[in-house]
């Protein structure tokens, strides 16, 4: 669902008509997200407003393909708008119930369209974003991007379709991604495979232009391959993530997120000690439940169908807003900003392996 916002947006946006613009041109719907002073972060009704346009789209022989971006320079998305889902949860309402059923099969939708669907994914692309952009067929990012799954630093964990896409990336990244929260950039992005293309935010415009002017074959997802050839590239040079590969395998295997914690704080090797107790410093300040329940979530999902992920994100959705953190690390991180969440547990070490698998009881696949 959701990533921290930390914009102090007016609760009006969520109610703004055109908080998705929708266009056609040449052939391509464009849709973009228009919340720039929220970080583009979605909202019921802006998932509702994108599912429209694509049903109506997919049907449309005049439509070869969709263009999602986000308005602004700053964000394509920056999650779910997790305010008004906190309100509804406090106020006893239904929206934050509906949010992630509705949520859940726009993403499904993105993964299954059978037109090629272009992400630009310029600026922050966290949680909901992600879970926007990892279905797409083609995902673009700039130096601006930052992407993350960061729902562990309120109190959640990494769903929008995130036990499926994590846990297939190489060795344990995803793990790490997931279970840490940390922003990557794009060299990060595409080598971990959460992203295809690299271009200069500066071409944007004129990516744009050339997609205005694009000549239609028969294979819409080949001519759109061939115009980002031109303009943009697949690898970038030194990826952080994958120097640290061999120790991100090493520490991200482990049996749990205590016992990574201990051997983090073993590293002793000159090149390695920083990062490793940086690290160990960073999971220390999650929610010891969200981290627990993410590392079960990630381990299942890696042999789970994408509509199997979703269900069981769906599963423990329905349960997170009265036995999980989300609720604390909203308080704590939004509203009182105290920054100061108290977690139940407070430590890794009171986390009960019990208390994490009883999130999962009852949750049976389909099979497929």
């Amino acid at each position: 669902m959701t990533a921290q916002v930390t914009s102090s947006a007016a609760p009006a946006m969520d109610a703004t008509p055109n908080a998705v613009l929708a266009e056609v041109r040449n052939h391509i719907g464009h849709l973009t997200l228009n919340r720039p002073a929220g970080l583009n972060a979605i909202t019921l009704e802006m998932v509702r407003s994108l599912q429209h346009h694509l049903d109506a789209w997919a049907d449309n022989p005049r439509i070869h393909a969709v263009v999602l971006r986000g308005a602004g320079d700053k964000a394509f998305c920056a999650g779910g708008d997790i305010r008004s889902l906190y309100d509804s949860f406090k106020n006893g309402d239904t929206l934050h119930q509906d949010f992630f059923v509705e949520e859940y099969a726009l993403d499904l939708t993105i993964h299954h369209y059978r037109k090629p669907v272009l992400a630009l994914m310029d600026g922050f692309v966290l949680g909901g974003g992600m879970g926007l952009v990892q279905g797409a067929d083609l995902r673009v990012v700039t130096e601006r991007s930052r992407l993350a799954m960061p729902e562990v630093a309120i109190g959640y964990f990494p769903d929008v379709g995130g036990s499926y896409f994590l846990p297939r990336i190489p060795g344990e990244l995803g793990i790490y991604l997931g279970v840490s929260g940390v922003q990557i950039r794009a060299a990060d992005a595409l080598y971990c495979g959460l992203a295809d293309w690299y271009i200069e935010s500066e071409r944007l415009a004129e990516l744009d232009q050339r997609l205005d002017h694009l000549e239609w074959h028969d294979t819409p997802l080949k001519d759109l391959q061939s115009l980002l050839a031109k303009l943009a590239v697949q690898q970038l040079p030194d990826a952080p993530i994958a120097a640290l590969r061999p120790a991100i395998d090493h520490f991200f295997g482990l049996p749990d997120v205590a016992s990574m914690v201990e051997q983090l704080r073993a590293v002793t090797v000159a090149d390695s000690h920083a990062w490793a107790t940086a690290t160990a410093d960073l999971l220390e300040s999650r929610s010891p439940l969200a981290m627990g329940v993410t590392l079960e979530m990630l381990r299942r999902g890696r042999y789970l169908s994408l509509e199997d992920c979703f269900a069981l994100e769906l599963h423990l959705d329905r349960q997170w807003f009265e036995r999980g953190d989300l609720i604390e690390g909203v308080r704590a991180l939004i509203i009182d900003k105290d920054k100061n969440p108290r977690w139940n547990p407070p430590t890794l070490h009171a986390l009960d392996a019990a208390t994490v698998a009883g999130f999962f009881n009852g949750f049976a696949q389909s099979g497929s």
